[in-house]
């Protein structure tokens, strides 16, 4: 394995990511280059997991501007993180990358149920897992997941690649000029000082076990691999 910072990733794509500048479903040129973007860290030997979100084709919002219970519309929400994954995993095994769907939703025709041992012998195999369907329970975002998924597997880090955000900001640079990047930040400093970047739960998951993770611009080349290996782009946020 080359010498790099971490070992094994929880890597957490929006669903946005995949959509790229069309903003809705699924771009073919962008989730082939995000799927190259992955196959470069692969190729240092490194174990990735994958949690994908489904904003690109259903967000929570869309069910309660229709009057729609908030389980029901989160629920076809988990659906759509299952869409994005069999696309990714599909793109991936394209370009030779043995790849694994596991879901929290059954779903066995297409994807295997969630198993922990089993997801992490995948990734010992030097298989790339995609974890979707969110947790299986409403009212969890895929942040939540993300960070559920990568306690459970023992990551040593959470990647967040963001959709055009090069890191985490004291308030919206495009919208107040004076906005200041940090450079490192603690998970207390995201709590207390408000900043949107994940969810509480989220959060809080990272803050008890100890992950650290680093938010960073997916759609600049290289990026990915320029965090595994200890460059510092984006922002880190320290587990404790």
């Amino acid at each position: 394995m080359a010498d790099v910072k971490y070992k094994r990733i929880m890597l957490k794509l929006s669903g946005e990511a995949l959509a790229g500048d069309k903003g809705f479903g699924i771009n073919p040129p962008v989730i082939k280059t995000v799927a190259e973007e992955v196959k470069s860290v692969y190729n240092l030997g490194i174990q990735i997991a994958i949690v994908v979100g489904g904003g690109n084709m259903w967000r929570g919002v869309s069910g309660e501007q229709m009057g729609m219970e908030r389980a029901q519309a989160d629920y076809i929400g988990m659906l759509a993180t299952i869409m994005n994954a069999l696309a990714l995993q599909d793109n991936l095994e394209s370009i030779g990358v043995p790849t694994r769907v596991q879901t929290s939703i059954e779903m066995r025709q297409i994807a295997e149920p969630y198993i922990r041992r089993k997801a992490i012998r995948h990734l010992e195999k030097e298989r790339v897992v995609i974890f979707a369907g969110g947790t299986g329970s409403p009212y969890f975002s895929t942040d939540t997941t993300a960070a559920l998924r990568a306690a459970e597997i023992n990551a040593d880090a959470i990647l967040m690649a963001k959709n055009g955000v090069d890191g985490i900001y004291s308030a919206d640079p495009n919208k107040d000029p004076n906005a200041v990047k940090f450079d490192q930040l603690t998970q207390l400093d995201i709590i207390n000082k408000g900043l949107n970047v994940m969810d509480t739960t989220a959060s809080s998951l990272s803050m008890d076990n100890d992950i650290p993770f680093v938010v960073f611009n997916l759609n600049k080349s290289g990026n990915i691999r320029k965090v595994v290996e200890g460059e510092n782009i984006g922002t880190t946020v320290r587990g404790k």
